[in-house]
């Protein structure tokens, strides 16, 4: 199967290479550094149990993309429209596509701009880019996929890849829950630049984790999402599951690259400001991140 993953980051690279590894023809659409040395080496998949250079195809742009059968798309919330829009013209009508993105709107986002239908998915892996083309996995890696026509096949396609996937009927409360994890601990990790087990041993982090998530579930039941009542006590355990997980936005602090925070926490205060939901904890998260991003834009000027 050819598959394109766009935005070949610490998930799509992880995931696309895992395709890769299985067989399939996977092209990496993704940012200079990455691309030119998965062009040269290969993309270096370092999983718990597997360490190699696997051969591959990487791009800048989609310029030269061959319709596939398959798309992961894995770029960052804020460039949904732009990157959908550079599909325009090379998805087939039986092509599937993917959305592995944080936050809960990016599926109908992408099909608004593509006009094909897109599939969300809920992704739990931790990842990084840990140098050009290398792609290390820290734990994790389970999906859940939205149902469609197509996502039987694609969930034995992806099981025979080694990822342990489900297809999930209540998909729109699989990806709110993910957003209410995201918003427990994405600004924390981020603002202290700390991983998630040390984070949660400092006094009071608990309470502040506790009240994002209050707030957070209580937006999403407000919107008519169903969100389960042990969500708070599995996401108090995440750090034991995971204690050297920095979060996605952290890595995107530590890079100087924008974070996703107005799509996390941010997501929650606009939702909630609609509702007429005070949501004084996430708000005070989200302003965190925002600040720290401005602190870094301005040493950089300097």
């Amino acid at each position: 199967m050819h598959v394109a993953v766009i935005g070949a980051g610490a998930v799509g690279c992880y995931y696309g290479g895992l395709l890769l590894k299985a067989g399939h023809d996977v092209t990496f659409i993704g940012r200079q550094p990455h691309v030119d040395a998965i062009n040269a080496h290969g993309l270096l998949l370092d999983t718990k149990t597997f360490k190699g250079h696997l051969p591959a195809r990487a791009a800048t742009d989609t310029t030269n993309l061959a319709p596939p059968d398959l798309v992961l798309f894995c770029v960052k919330s804020a460039d949904t429209e732009a990157a959908g829009r550079s599909l325009a013209g090379r998805l087939q009508p039986e092509t599937s596509v993917l959305s592995l993105q944080n936050g809960v709107d990016n599926a109908q986002r992408l099909s608004a701009v593509t006009g094909h239908a897109v599939i969300p998915v809920v992704v739990y892996v931790g990842s990084e880019m840990a140098g050009p083309g290398h792609v290390r996995h820290h734990g994790g890696g389970d999906l859940a996929i939205g149902p469609s026509a197509a996502s039987e096949a694609l969930a034995q396609m992806f099981q025979a890849a080694g990822v342990n996937i489900t297809i999930a009927d209540d998909i729109d409360t699989t990806l709110w829950s993910k957003l209410i994890i995201n918003c427990a601990f994405n600004a924390l990790s981020a603002v202290a630049g700390i991983s998630y087990g040390p984070m949660l041993e400092v006094e009071g982090t608990p309470d502040v984790v506790s009240r994002a998530v209050q707030e957070a579930t209580s937006v999403a039941r407000a919107s008519g999402v169903a969100i389960p009542d042990d969500l708070l006590a599995h996401i108090l355990n995440i750090p034991t599951l995971m204690p050297n997980q920095m979060s996605s936005t952290a890595q995107d602090l530590a890079r100087g690259k924008p974070s996703e925070i107005d799509f996390l926490n941010g997501h929650i205060v606009r939702k909630g400001a609609e509702l007429g939901i005070s949501t004084p904890t996430n708000q005070a998260l989200q302003l965190m991140v925002k600040l720290a991003e401005r602190a870094k834009k301005g040493r950089r000027a300097d």
